[in-house]
Order: C-alpha cells, then structure tokens, then sequence
C-alpha cells in the first residue's frame, strides 16, 4: 500500500527532530518523519539502538527533550494531559512486547475489551458483550472463552486480547512495541498472519518497532534503520532491505541471511 494509491497527502503524523537524553546518553537524537493514513512504519535495529525510547516518546510515555510531534495538526506535547489521555483510549492504541502489560490480568476477556469500550461512552452491556465476543471471533479466540481471565490463556492467546482490546474502538494511529517478540515461531507466524490483516481491513496507520526484519518485510510500507539513537539509513521497505546503503543496515541485513 503507498501513499499515492491512498490518494491521500497530508501526513496522519509529523515528527521533527525529536530528541531525548538520558544525562550524556542519547536515547533518540533528531528523528524526523511523516506517516501518512494506511501506512505503517516499521523502525529496526539492535538492543540500545534508540527504537523503543523513540517509540515511547511518540507514544507519550516519556517526555523528549527537544522536537516536535504534530498529529492531524495538533502539537501533541503541548496538549493538556488530560486531552492526551484522552487521545491514547480514542485515536492511539499500544500494543506492547509483554501483553500483561497492555491487559488487566483480574478482568475477563470480555471486560478487558469492554473496557476499551466503555471509555469510549459506550454504555449498553449487550452492546458491549456482543461487540467484545465478534472481536474475540477476529482475533482467533473462542467466544466461550469470553469469562476467562487473561491469565488462563497462552502468551500467543494474550496478546491477540491485547490487540483487540486496543483496535476494538478503530483507532487511527497503533503503536507496536516488538509485538510478536517472545513468542515461538509458529506463534509468530499466526499472530503476523492476523497482523497483516488487521492493519489492511482497517486502513491502519501503524509504527512498528521490532528487531525482526521478517516482520518489517510482511507490515510495513517504510522503515527506518536506527544505531545509537539516529535514523541511520530509511526507505520503502523492499529497497531497503535488497539494497541497503548503509553500512550498519547492510550488517544488519547480513546477519540475518547468514542465519
């Protein structure tokens, strides 16, 4: 999926020269991008590389030191915390690493999407239950099954809850955090499957960080390449990894054909 095929060109969401520090550490330095609507950036590199600092600086979990986040042309970090809060349970969704992370591990399934629901205004219990069963059917997860804890399900079954709770309301704009990292490879390959799907039946923006370049290959249109906190090397996905030009990506790259 491209831009030029959405018919669509003003970006979803810019970002200028975001920075942060941790003291002399640099946790991202000067990222600069647009994501444009139905497009999915995928944000690669090593443990330390500045990927996940970056996506919780987007994300609104850490607060940068110096840049600028624009979405749908409103300055993110100058929102009031509570219209940003608000933003996160409407518009944003975050899918982390570690589903009980993203989950309330004392709340059924069902209530862990209602949740989700409910801070949307929605207010009907049958409404409620009948939308949290047809996303459990979307996501692969038995519909009676819809009681259970969190807790009783596999960790390839918790985060599928994770993603719907998160995409249950539509949002427009979904922050990925490693979202099949930890998970067996016939897990993975299920839970990508379902990935894809999803972002292409919902006209998804997404960002996607991820040290797993197959992943990047299947979601995303662009990706950046990231060492010590800089975008070193970016491009349509497909260009990037058959043809990189930088010589850390072509490391990268190498280093997984070799496996």
């Amino acid at each position: 999926m491209t831009v030029q095929n959405l018919g669509l060109d003003r970006p979803l969401l810019t970002v200028n020269t975001l920075t942060k520090r941790y003291g002399i550490r640099i946790g991202c330095a000067d990222v600069s991008f647009d994501l444009f609507p139905g497009e999915v950036i995928g944000i690669v590199g090593e443990s330390g590389s500045g990927k996940s600092t970056l996506l919780s600086c987007l994300a609104g979990h850490l607060q940068p030191d110096l840049g600028r986040v624009t979405y749908c042309g409103r300055d993110v970090l100058a929102m009031p915390e509570t219209e940003r809060r608000r933003l996160s349970r409407t518009e944003w969704a975050y899918v982390h690493q570690n589903p009980r992370d993203g989950l309330r591990m004392g709340v059924s399934a069902g209530g862990n999407v209602g949740e989700r629901l409910m801070a949307v205004g929605a207010r009907h219990y049958g409404s409620i239950r009948d939308t949290a069963t047809d996303w459990l059917g979307r996501v692969e997860i038995a519909a009676d099954r819809i009681d259970e804890r969190p807790s009783a399900f596999s960790g390839g079954m918790q985060q599928r809850l994770q993603i719907a709770r998160n995409l249950v309301t539509a949002p427009r704009l979904v922050f990925m955090d490693e979202p099949t990292g930890g998970l067996d490879v016939s897990v993975q390959a299920r839970l990508l499957d379902l990935l894809r799907g999803l972002v292409r039946d919902l006209g998804l923006s997404a960002i996607i960080v991820t040290h797993d370049l197959a992943v990047v290959r299947l979601l995303a249109d662009r990706l950046m390449v990231m060492k010590g906190g800089r975008v070193v090397e970016q491009g349509l996905t497909d260009q990037v990894l058959d043809d990189p030009q930088d010589a850390y990506t072509q490391l990268l790259v190498s280093s997984v054909l070799q496996v």
